[in-house]
């Protein structure tokens, strides 16, 4: 059961995507496992041949627990925090009744000998009134899993539990406030180019196409973290690793509260068209509750902004094990002082949460200018 953050503490597993026998390559889909952020596609991260399948669906179990075998004979399977439900069809809802340990020689064709429809699967035909009778799917050995329902949209959220959400968002905070030395800073920068250059590219993109300033803010943050590697990586075992790739966390607010920050990959490296493509999908599919597994775990830094909001300043707690959070405010109107006379300008306030463990205010300032620096000239991003 891998960890998917640092607030959460066990999943349950929704359904399997793979059977054993299957072979499996790094970035594969292989299961769906729920957390109190929603349903996660849980990727694999090497080569070989599923071999055994150590949790059934509706299991829920802590995080570190073996769930299945590739490439080798299963050994005897860890502590279960609650028991699959006894009936010969499992219930995605995990049981409440402890266990004292699942069997100790799984059956490896466990996948096979299940009904030909998947629990989730079965849950949404049942609300929707379709009838599954004869379908085959693209599951393992044709099995219906949740995407093959009609008329359904491929998901595999059953909803958010907000009240869950944040308890997790909670405990993370807490734990971040108790063990991060937080300092913080803020700069106010003059926008007035960068919009004025992001009007004029608009104009000439179809409207699907258009860039939005929140990606500016992003490639500029990205590439400002890549030259300032001490915001950029993770605190581990009392000391800092800094990361090469910056794969920047993008906050999105999901609708009736809560909060996810997925992972936007190689963020500094990235068009401004392809960032802006890769938001939109990643923001959609956030709030759907299709992430995948690394996309909750791979970010290095992350990005904030309640502009749309029209908070002026944001002062942001850390997700850890991350170092540093970049926040941004409202684009609005204020007066400043160009070559002597007072004019109108597009301004927003950028704010710096950080780590004192690994950088100070001097790196600080430093990475905040030049953040500065790059937004003056959006036509280089």
């Amino acid at each position: 059961m891998p960890s998917l953050g640092a607030d959460m503490e066990a999943g349950t597993l929704v359904e399997w995507l793979k059977a054993p026998g299957d072979t499996i390559t790094r970035g594969d889909i292989i299961a769906v496992i729920e957390t109190q952020k929603g349903a996660i596609e849980i990727e694999v991260f090497e080569d070989g041949e599923l071999t055994a399948l150590l949790v059934e669906p509706g299991m829920k179990v802590p995080v570190g627990t073996p769930i299945a075998v590739i490439n080798g004979e299963p050994e005897p399977a860890a502590e279960a925090s609650s028991a699959a439900p006894s009936s010969t069809e499992p219930s995605v809802e995990p049981s409440p009744v402890p266990v004292s340990r699942a069997p100790s020689k799984p059956d490896v064709r466990l996948a096979r000998t299940q009904a030909r429809i998947s629990p989730a699967a079965r849950r949404i035909a049942a609300e929707q009134g379709i009838d599954l009778t004869g379908m085959t799917g693209t599951g393992p050995e044709g099995a219906v899993i949740s995407a093959d329902v009609p008329s359904h949209a491929p998901t595999h959220s059953r909803g958010l539990d907000l009240v869950e959400m944040r308890k997790a968002i909670a405990a993370a905070m807490a734990r971040s406030k108790r063990e991060i030395p937080h300092y913080y800073l803020s700069h106010t920068i003059d926008l007035t180019h960068a919009q004025i250059w992001l009007e004029q590219t608009n104009a000439e993109r179809r409207p699907a196409e258009r860039l939005l300033m929140g990606a500016l803010f992003l490639k500029a943050s990205a590439l400002a973290v890549a030259e300032r590697p001490g915001f950029n990586g993770f605190y581990t075992e009392d000391r800092f690793q800094p990361s090469d790739a910056v794969h920047t966390g993008v906050a999105v607010s999901i609708r009736g509260g809560g909060l996810v920050s997925p992972a936007l990959r190689d963020a500094n490296i990235l068009s401004l068209t392809d960032l802006m493509a890769k938001m939109r999908d990643l923001v959609n599919r956030a709030r759907k509750g299709q992430l995948r597994s690394s996309e909750l775990t791979d970010a290095t830094v992350t990005i904030s902004s309640l502009g749309e909001r029209g908070v002026e300043q944001l002062y942001g707690v850390i997700y850890p094990p991350q170092v540093a959070l970049i926040g941004f405010g409202a684009v609005i109107q204020k007066p400043m002082v160009i070559e002597g006379t007072v004019l109108p300008r597009s301004t927003v306030a950028i704010t710096l949460a950080a780590d004192h463990r690994v950088s100070d205010g001097q790196a600080g300032a430093r990475l905040l200018n030049d953040i500065n620096k790059l937004l003056q000239r959006p036509e280089t991003l």
